[in-house]
């Protein structure tokens, strides 16, 4: 079978990964940047009002998070208490219900889509009325909806679609498939590939040597297309991951694939198929192509335009002034400055790559 098929059924099957619970957190299986703190979503919160502006201050402002996972980022961006609050309809989008169930149990102000989404008076599940230019409103649903978005954002989901794998022969590439051993185990299984998708990978990877592997994620790609089609004029999609060219990631000798189950890495997919993650660098020209990328930046360049070095400043003041009274306070203050470091860091987090696909037309 194909590998997208087999990570698909591993990720998202009745027995998968994220079926039973798994992804991030903590007390889960790896940590993103929403999860070190709420460092992150302040500057999100900054940036989203950045791009409420630019679009005319827009009333709804329609944000949609896919891959929200436990629903931290939307979470924090609204405890920044963004000045586009009052317009802000966030939309958290997860296919696997486990999480779409945390949603349920977070403090926020969850309302149905379909409410959510329409004219006039919106009634929440409790005893009072929300109407339009008093939000924030949320709404947790498994797929993007018809309604025009403004912003899109896209936090390490990119390198969790399912993938297919190529290896690089004498003269082709053969597409790495997933077959059964002899005690009923996996094991790859390698097939060549159509010309057209041979073509293309020498186009990307010219220099590649045999025996070296990449990603083909067609299912990245289509995403962004859907995507971008979902966007209202001005609108962008916004997607963090780590990533690099495809013809870097053939040098990586393999180390571009990664499993992650109880915050120890791995590199053997078929290892514990169902109960561990299963990612990818993201080959940014590969999943950008007839969808031309706007910008590209590193995660630490991406945050440090929108005012991460202020929200510290002002945590290293509290720190100065409070450290010796050692409160609640105080503690936040230190966490914020150690939760930068992280962000911003060169070898780590830092080094992700945040790619915009913005909508022109008018």
């Amino acid at each position: 079978m194909p590998f997208s098929v087999f990570m698909d059924e591993a990720l998202c099957g009745a027995e998968g990964f994220y079926t039973g619970g798994g992804g991030a957190g903590r007390r889960r299986d790896f940590i993103t940047s929403p999860e070190l703190g709420p460092l992150f979503g302040a500057v999100m919160a900054r940036a989203l009002d950045m791009w409420w502006n630019e679009l005319g201050c827009p009333s709804p402002f329609m944000v949609a998070e896919c891959g929200a996972g436990p629903g931290t980022l939307c979470r924090d961006i609204l405890r920044a208490r963004p000045a586009c609050a009052t317009e802000l309809r966030y939309i958290l989008v997860d296919t696997a219900e486990p999480m779409r169930a945390l949603h349920r149990t977070n403090r926020f102000p969850l309302v149905d889509a379909s409410e959510m989404l329409g004219q006039g008076e919106i009634r929440s599940d409790g005893d009072y009325v929300v109407v339009r230019g008093q939000g924030p409103l949320a709404s947790s649903v498994p797929s993007l909806p018809d309604e025009p978005l403004h912003v899109i954002l896209a936090n390490e989901l990119l390198d969790n679609l399912p993938f297919d794998i190529a290896q690089r022969a004498d003269d082709h590439w053969d597409e790495v498939r997933v077959g059964l051993d002899s005690a009923d185990g996996f094991r790859p299984l390698a097939v060549q590939l159509d010309a057209g998708r041979c073509a293309l990978l020498d186009d990307l990877a010219p220099v590649a040597t045999v025996g070296q592997t990449v990603p083909l994620q067609h299912a990245a790609a289509s995403w962004v297309g859907s995507a971008r089609s979902a966007l209202a004029p001005g609108g962008r999609i916004v997607a963090i991951d780590y990533g690099a060219p495809l013809a870097d990631l053939a040098r990586r000798d393999g180390e571009w694939l990664r499993t992650y189950r109880g915050h120890e890495r791995g590199v053997d997919p078929f290892a514990h198929a169902g109960t561990c993650d299963i990612t990818a660098d993201v080959a940014i020209d590969f999943v950008s192509r007839g969808q031309a990328v706007s910008s590209v930046a590193t995660q630490a360049e991406f945050l440090t335009e929108r005012g991460i070095a202020e929200l510290v400043a002002t945590a290293r003041r509290v720190w100065t002034e409070r450290a010796a009274i050692g409160d609640i306070e105080a503690l936040a203050a230190r966490s914020r400055i150690g939760e930068a470091e992280a962000l911003l860091d060169p070898t780590g987090l830092g080094a992700f790559v945040v790619a915009e696909w913005v909508n022109r037309s008018r």
